[in-house]
């Protein structure tokens, strides 16, 4: 869980072929591996759909989400052991025009607000699963040092992996970027 709150504040850059956007990281969520995190896409051991989870750090593991967004990690341990930091919220800093053409009719503080938000207005395609994050079309500066964050349940986690078991969620109080927390039943609001 130390990684992902180092993110927070980092820059990720994506080069697609109507132009670049750069988002400025408020919010992830950690997940772990194999049988370690009930809320992970690999608890139950490798599958194509999460075989890149498996892989090097500091690549992507894009997935389709309720059939309608693409939600992005960052794989987050070494090769054959299984981690990943889904990016929640940001704040376009760089290609703002891009985005909105991307995001029509959607407020500028909307544009990367949620997982489905931020690949869009990145323009990240599903296909770009497996990419790495450190080489073109990409880009990605993290902080010299940790900003001050707060963490607290993920979002729309239930059951045994849910928000209260697993405080994985990580955020920079106050920011723009940072997505509406959506609970499930029972749970608290933690940025309230």
């Amino acid at each position: 869980m130390q990684l992902a709150p180092r993110l927070l504040g980092g820059v990720l850059g994506y080069r697609a072929a109507d132009g670049e956007v750069a988002i400025r990281l408020s919010e992830v969520e950690a997940y772990r591996g194999v049988g370690e995190d009930p809320g992970s896409h690999a608890f139950r051991g490798r599958t194509p759909r999460n075989d890149v989870m498996f892989g090097d750090p500091a690549h992507l593991y894009a997935y389709f989400s309720y059939g309608m967004h693409v939600c992005l990690n960052i794989v987050a341990r070494p090769a054959g052991t299984s981690s990943a930091i889904l990016l929640r919220g940001a704040t376009v800093v760089d290609g703002l025009e891009t985005a909105r053409r991307r995001r029509p009719g959607v407020r500028d503080r909307d544009l990367a607000r949620g997982p489905g938000r931020l690949s869009k207005a990145l323009g990240v395609p599903l296909d770009a699963d497996g990419g790495d994050l450190l080489a073109p079309p990409y880009s990605l500066r993290v902080p010299d040092s940790p900003l001050h964050h707060a963490s607290g349940p993920r979002t729309g986690v239930s059951g045994v992996g849910g928000g209260a078991a697993y405080p994985w969620r990580f955020w920079l109080p106050g920011d723009e970027g940072v997505s509406p927390y959506r609970r499930h039943a029972g749970a608290v609001d933690p940025t309230s």
